[in-house]
C-alpha cells in the first residue's frame, strides 16, 4: 500500500472510532447547546463577507467541492454573502487549478463556474457588498422564495447550462419550508454531489431554544430531511433526465467534523 493509501486508511480509522466514542459525541452536542446564546456561527467571515458558519462546516464545503469540482452552486439564503463570497472562491481555485494543470493563462471574467443565490430579500447594503466584491464575476442572484414556483423555474432553466451540480439549503429553516426546497431542488443534485440541509442541528437542541423564530425541535431542517428520504422511498422521484433519485445521509462528514450545524443534513446522491 502506497503512502497516500496508508494515511487515507488512517483517516478512515480516526472517523470510524469517533463514530464509535459516544461520550466524545454526547460532549459535540453539548459544546453547540452551550454556545449557541452566544450566536458563534456570527463570528466568522469569508473574504471580508459575514458567513454565519461554523468553521468546521466551510471546511467540509471545501472538501466537497475539491472532490465534486462542481461547475455550479445552487444557494438558498444570502444574508451578508460569505457564503456565496466562499464557494465562489473555491470555484475561482478549481478554475486556477484547471488552468496550471493545462498550462493555460487563467481569465477570471471567463469563468464558466457559477454560485446561484436565491434569497426572499436581498438587502441593499449587502447587494452592493456583494456585486462590488472581486468574486462577484462568479456569482448570480435571484431574489424571491426559493420555494415560489416562478422561481424554481428560473433555477432550473438557469441549471440547464450547468452538468455538474452542488446544491445548499440555508434560508427559512422550517420543516414545511426545507421540505419543499428538497422536493424543488434534490431532483437538481448530480450523481455524486450532494445537497446540503444547513441548521439541521435545530432538532437537537432544546425545545424553545429559538422563541424569536417560526422554527423549533420537530419542526426544522432534519425533520424535512427524514420525510424527504421516506417519501423517495414511498413515491420514487425522478431526475430531469429520468433518473431516479436516490440520497444518503452521510454520516461520515459529521463525524469527523463533530462540531456542525448540519447533522443528518450531508446529504450524497448515490
Amino acid at each position: 500500500m502506497n503512502p497516500h493509501n496508508i494515511f487515507k486508511k488512517e483517516v478512515q480509522d480516526n472517523i470510524k472510532g469517533l463514530s464509535e466514542d459516544l461520550d466524545l459525541q454526547a460532549l459535540s452536542r453539548i459544546w453547540v447547546r452551550e454556545i449557541a446564546p452566544h450566536k458563534y456561527a456570527y463570528n466568522f467571515s469569508w473574504l471580508g463577507r459575514p458567513i454565519i458558519q461554523f468553521p468546521q462546516d466551510m471546511v467540509a464545503m471545501q472538501e466537497l467541492v475539491a472532490e465534486i469540482k462542481p461547475d455550479l452552486i445552487i444557494e438558498t439564503g444570502i444574508a451578508h454573502g460569505g457564503s456565496l463570497i466562499m464557494n465562489a472562491s473555491l470555484l475561482a481555485l478549481l478554475d486556477y487549478n484547471e488552468a496550471v494543470e493545462q498550462g493555460k493563462t487563467l481569465d477570471p471574467k471567463r469563468t464558466k463556474r457559477k454560485v446561484l443565490g436565491i434569497d426572499i430579500d436581498i438587502r441593499s447594503h449587502n447587494r452592493e457588498a456583494i456585486e462590488n466584491h472581486p468574486m462577484f464575476n462568479h456569482i448570480d442572484m435571484i431574489e424571491g422564495s426559493s420555494i415560489d414556483k416562478s422561481i424554481i423555474k428560473q433555477v432550473h432553466e438557469y441549471a440547464e447550462n450547468f452538468k455538474t451540480i452542488l446544491i445548499s439549503l440555508d434560508s427559512n429553516h422550517t420543516h414545511d419550508h426545507v421540505l419543499a426546497e428538497l422536493q424543488a431542488y434534490a431532483p437538481l443534485t448530480s450523481k455524486g454531489s450532494y445537497c446540503i440541509a444547513f441548521d439541521s442541528i435545530i432538532e437537537d437542541m432544546p425545545a424553545g431554544s429559538f422563541p424569536d423564530r417560526p422554527w423549533d425541535k420537530g419542526d426544522n431542517p432534519k425533520t424535512a430531511v427524514w420525510d424527504y428520504l421516506k417519501q423517495l422511498e414511498t413515491s420514487p422521484q425522478m431526475d430531469a433526465e429520468g433518473d431516479k433519485l436516490n440520497f444518503k445521509i452521510d454520516s461520515d462528514i459529521e463525524n469527523k467534523l463533530l462540531i456542525t450545524v448540519a447533522p443528518d443534513g450531508y446529504l450524497k446522491r448515490i
